[in-house]
Formats: structure tokens, sequence, C-alpha cells
């Protein structure tokens, strides 16, 4: 069937669906990793989100059963150039195709995923909706309109708490939307995990006596989650803490810092970014659509340790006097393959 991705300005996108068949409405984004896409599909931080993928072949290799950030994905849609149907790897365990049928996911191929990435990267990030086999009509651009991503960490959150493998030294996790590979990455390290839901009140939290405190990814805007910047307000200081991608920015804003939407958001696999500590350059994943103002930072307080080469955003902070330090890049994932995992190394030394 026909479908096309529209968007408020008239502009359209046309393309074929595949996956499931549904019409969905999300912010449109996109990755430019050439692989990966199962782990950006099941990514919580793409919550409310339909995905571009700039590399023009996608499901090559298939889907298979270990790589997975969450129970399911997390996007509203997924836009490629050319869907590939015999994937060919030995994990490989079904097509894409029929993993997006299998989770109500819709796709859309054979679109100009050139470009609509230069359209994405003028015209800056914005809610579009995909429609099949029909003609855009005035409902669709008041859908578009309606389309709000707001609270999306509530979606993603962890509905109870739960304790991963028994072992020492002890760490709280706040799930904001939580990749797996990062539980995978600290549990590794022989670090107990308890994961917290969202909102879990900083008294909780300290009353199990955690050796420290691990803040997560996530979706959406973190300046909107007043509530759980009080609440990690409340946490600094009293222990170690370590925050990647949204706990980064939660950090920030609990210290008295802003953020800001960035244009078109960072999202790929081949980002660099310069740790000026160890005046080095690493290769890193992103995902986000926020940065946080170098501006708003209190520089008596914090250093800045990482850089994105690309743009000069700040990508990593550390307190002078405090156990506390976070990045707005994955160090779990694997670009480099794992050259900034020694970011884990360093949040287990301080403990």
């Amino acid at each position: 069937m026909k479908g096309n991705l529209i968007f408020e300005d008239g502009t359209i996108f046309e393309g074929e669906v595949f996956g499931y068949s549904s019409e969905t409405v999300g912010e449109v984004v996109f990755n430019t990793g050439m692989t990966g896409y199962q782990e950006i599909l099941t990514d919580p931080s793409y919550y409310g989100q339909i995905v571009v993928m700039t590399y023009p072949l996608i499901g090559n290799y298939g889907v298979n059963d270990d790589d997975v950030e969450s129970l399911g994905p997390k996007v509203k849609g997924f836009v490629v150039r050319e869907i590939y149907e015999n994937f060919s790897n030995w994990r490989g365990i079904e097509t894409l195709n029929d993993y997006l049928i299998k989770n109500k996911i819709v796709g859309l191929k054979d679109v100009d995923t050139r470009a609509l990435t230069k359209f994405l990267r003028d015209k800056g990030t914005m809610a579009g909706k995909i429609i099949i086999d029909r003609k855009k009509n005035d409902a669709d651009n008041e859908d578009i309109k309606k389309f709000n991503n707001s609270r999306a960490v509530d979606k993603v959150t962890t509905g109870y708490t739960y304790t991963l493998k028994p072992l020492l030294p002890k760490v709280a996790v706040l799930d904001f939307g939580i990749k797996k590979n990062i539980l995978d990455s600290l549990i590794k390290r022989n670090i107990e995990l308890t994961i917290y839901p969202a909102n879990t009140s900083p008294e909780k939290i300290l009353e199990n006596n955690p050796d420290g405190i691990f803040l997560s990814n996530g979706p959406g805007d973190p300046a909107e989650l007043t509530e759980i910047i009080e609440n990690i307000k409340k946490l600094i200081g009293k222990k170690p803490i370590f925050g990647i991608c949204l706990g980064h920015q939660l950090i920030s804003l609990a210290l008295g810092g802003k953020t800001t939407r960035l244009k078109y958001g960072h999202r790929g696999t081949n980002h660099p970014v310069k740790d000026l500590l160890k005046d080095r350059v690493y290769i890193t994943s992103q995902n986000h659509g926020y940065v946080v103002q170098e501006d708003s930072l209190n520089k008596e307080e914090l250093q800045i340790t990482h850089i994105n080469l690309n743009d000069g955003s700040i990508e990593g902070i550390r307190h002078k006097n405090l156990p506390l330090f976070s990045v707005q890049f994955h160090p779990e994932a694997s670009p480099g393959p794992q050259d900034t995992a020694y970011l884990f190394e360093e949040f287990l030394k301080m403990l």
C-alpha cells in the first residue's frame, strides 16, 4: 500500500507501507547509525517519535532476541529508504517486517530519506503523521498540531521497584526509560542494582542506604520534570551520582543550569566527543533532542569534562567538590566499540 509522511506545512514524502498497517502521529527525528536498528526501535528515549534512518539499507541482519533495550519497541513509526527481507545473520530469527507487524509499529519504505533528512536539518525537529493509501486532509493537520509528547518519562518508567543480581556494591537506579544495555554494563561490574520508578521520593531511595545512585536516559523535555528535579536536588551530596543522557540534563537542572532544545537533535553512532580531562577524542552513540546551556552552569562548582566536536555543545560535567558526574552520550553503546566504557569504571571507583 502507498503511504505518506506528511507535515503541517504541506510537505509530503511518499513511500510504501511495511510492518503494521496503521496511521500514526509522532515527532519526526533522524538517526545516522549504519546498524543498530533493533536497539533504536526498543530504546525508551525514542518514545513518541517517528524515526528516520539515514543509512539506506535496513533489515539486512534481521531481528533477534538479544539486541533489545526494553521489553518492546517504543517508536511511533519507522522510515527507511530500502527494507531488506532476506536477512543473513546467525542470530537472526525473523525479518524486521515481521517484527514490526508483531509489535504493531508502522513502517514506511522507499522514502527519499536523504531529502527527508535535509528537510529536518533545515526546518528542525517537528511533528508529522504517516497516512495510508489516501490524501492529506484538514483533520490530519489538527492531529499534527495537537501532538504532544510531554511527560513521556511517565510512559516508559518501571511500574514497580525491582532488584537485579544481589552483588556488591549497591546502586539505586532511577528509571526514566532505561536501556537494557546500561543495566548490563553495571551488572557485569558486579554492582547490585535496585531499579526505582522515575518519581520515587529521595527518602525512599536513601532508606535502603545504596552506595551510589544512577540516573538513566529517557525521552522528552527535561525541564518539565519539575518533581524529579526537586528530588534530585535532595539526593545530591548524599551519595555518589552518575547520570547518562536525560540523567545528565536533570543533574544540570538540579544544580541551577538550564536546557534548550536542539534544532534537530543528536541521534546516531558517529558523534565525535572530546574528553577534556584525558585530551582524547571518542566516537560516541547519541540520542537526545535537548542540551545543557553552558552559560547557565555555575563554573565555580562544575567542571565541563566533555564537548561535542560538531557543534561545541556540552557532553559531560563533573562537580568539583562532590562525587557527581554525568555525560550526554551513551557509554554503554558500541560505536568505538567500547571506548567510553571507562566511565562505568570511574563510577565504580567513586563508589
